[in-house]
């Protein structure tokens, strides 16, 4: 059993390095390539978020992940980012619209050992609630991807 759950572990993880690199662009997507490393572009992207003051609310990384079970992926990591006043602001308008709070950055490892800054922008997370939460959720969304776009913008500059 332990053999076919490493054996099926071992597969994703290929994967997943078989899949690394740039993220596609695709609709209602922000996606910048830079020349910055994978460790640089977290960093940069955490002292934005601050900077905005905006909250570091979660933070994921499969490659730390296959790192502690012995592998070695590209660098991705997630890191969700909000603020209780939006979300409250979010909540009033749209108790639907929650599922989607914190909007996601995603930073990937490029095989030439830069890395991309990728995030779909809050207008685009939080259409499809927009006919429940009306102008007031149309509103922040606004706002958040003013906020969104000025951390993708100090994060890769």
């Amino acid at each position: 059993m332990a053999r076919c759950a490493l054996a099926g572990l071992t597969l994703l993880l290929m994967m997943a390095c078989g899949n690394a690199g740039t993220v596609a662009p695709r609709p209602g997507w922000s996606v910048i390539d830079t020349k910055l490393s994978f460790p640089a572009l977290v960093e940069r992207l955490e002292t934005a978020v601050k900077a905005e003051k905006m909250g570091l609310v979660t933070a994921a990384s499969a490659s730390d992940a296959a790192k502690a079970a012995g592998f070695t992926i590209p660098g991705n990591r997630v890191v969700g980012v909000y603020r209780n006043d939006f979300a409250r602001r979010m909540l009033a308008a749209s108790i639907s619209a929650g599922i989607e709070a914190p909007i996601r950055f995603y930073v990937t490892e490029n095989t030439d050992g830069t890395a991309t800054l990728s995030y779909k922008t809050p207008g685009a997370v939080f259409a499809p609630y927009f006919d429940e939460g009306k102008d007031a959720l149309k509103s922040l969304a606004s706002e958040l991807d003013a906020i969104f776009a000025r951390i993708a913008v100090a994060a890769t500059k």
